[in-house]
């Protein structure tokens, strides 16, 4: 099968899903295009089944702002055309669904017809998509395509509460591949990120005012005054800042690290011993999963997709939004006993493989089966 794969080509965990895809994809012997303006963070690789397309936006001095969705579907368009693409796979509803609908239409009209599967993501739907000027075009973009799936049951709840769709919403989860999760590194790589009697804690996100970093910081600081530990702090965002400032006002600036945006996630988890993740809302929860995949339990709210992969009592623990005091109470209870943690790790990592690679790829080749029947029916 010959798919087309349109993402955002960033850290963010819709982009990662999507390329993660693209490659299982290839290896299962299908040829994947992605389409998109940069080569996605994570498609590292280029080969005979994988192949990437530059989405290119003329500069105009007559738009304020550039025009990406033509852009995006003149491209899609072409790549169809001269690729013989077989399926449309976008991910994120604006604008990639829309771009995808504009270009089905115009394919349409050369007696082209292509399915398009549009996977739900979260922010998509819960933040830009509800938004009043851009509600309509998502709900338009959802109508339009011919199988919808969502990342979550939560996710699929929130999108039918909040728009009228008509579409059927199959749910597939993301997914994990345990193997990229189960690497050992030196004892000495640990040793630069804290002391030998140090616990490591770490948080991996954007950094945005939903990923409630200011509660990462007050959980860290209740377990630090406890038992020795390091903060490690992964990401980039609005957030930043402010975090690094309330670390210098409680004094605890030391056992605190900002790395920014790394591609060594799995190395800094292969070393954490808690992962922490309090936030308003996570459709899914990938972050979770990663850290769970790598033998961390996680401490985590109990909000959107999160309670279908962080086992209350089993790979970590859930707890109400803003309960620091419960957080910290719980990472103490798992940190301060070495048995109890060793098996936190093993039943986080038990958890995790419910989502190997290998049994929800299947799903979404499963999913492309059905939109293509009902193209060509």
């Amino acid at each position: 099968m010959k798919i087309g794969i349109v993402c955002y080509p960033t850290f963010g965990g819709s982009g990662v899903i999507a390329t993660e895809l693209g490659l299982a994809l290839a290896e299962n012997g299908h040829q994947v295009h992605f389409i998109t303006y940069k080569q996605p963070v994570r498609l590292e690789l280029l080969s005979h089944h994988i192949h990437f397309h530059e989405v290119s936006i003329p500069q105009y001095p007559l738009f304020q702002y550039q025009p990406y969705e033509l852009a995006l579907s003149s491209k899609l368009v072409t790549v169809v055309k001269e690729h013989r693409l077989d399926l449309l796979h976008v991910h994120y509803a604006i604008p990639h669904a829309y771009a995808g609908y504009m270009a089905k239409k115009m394919l349409e009209e050369i007696g082209i017809k292509i399915p398009m599967v549009t996977t739900l993501h979260g922010t998509d739907i819960t933040l830009v998509g509800n938004h009043p000027f851009y509600k309509p075009a998502v709900t338009f973009s959802i109508n339009k395509s011919d199988v919808v799936t969502s990342v979550s049951q939560s996710l699929k709840e929130d999108t039918l509460r909040l728009f009228d769709v008509k579409t059927e919403i199959d749910v597939v989860p993301n997914f994990i591949d345990m193997q990229k999760h189960n690497i050992t590194y030196t004892d000495c790589q640990r040793a630069m990120m804290a002391d030998e009697a140090e616990f490591i804690i770490t948080h991996v996100s954007n950094l945005r005012p939903v990923k409630r970093i200011r509660d990462v910081i007050e959980v860290f600081d209740k377990i630090q005054k406890k038992i020795p530990s390091k903060l490690i702090m992964v990401g980039e965002g609005p957030e930043k800042e402010p975090a690094e400032q309330l670390v210098l006002n409680k004094g605890i600036a030391e056992k605190v690290l900002f790395l920014g945006n790394s591609d060594e996630v799995d190395k800094i988890l292969s070393f954490t011993d808690l992962f922490i993740l309090p936030s308003e809302k996570e459709s899914f929860g990938l972050a979770a999963l990663e850290a769970m995949a790598s033998g961390v339990p996680v401490i985590s709210t109990n909000t959107g997709g999160l309670p279908e992969v962080n086992e209350h009592g089993v790979s970590g623990y859930l707890h109400d939004i803003g309960d620091v005091e419960g957080m910290a109470a719980h990472a103490l209870s798992i940190l301060s006993d070495a048995k109890r943690l060793e098996q936190f790790k093993r039943q986080a990592r038990e958890v995790a493989s419910k989502f190997q690679t290998q049994q929800i790829v299947p799903l979404y080749e499963a999913v492309y089966q059905k939109a293509l029947t009902m193209v060509h029916q």
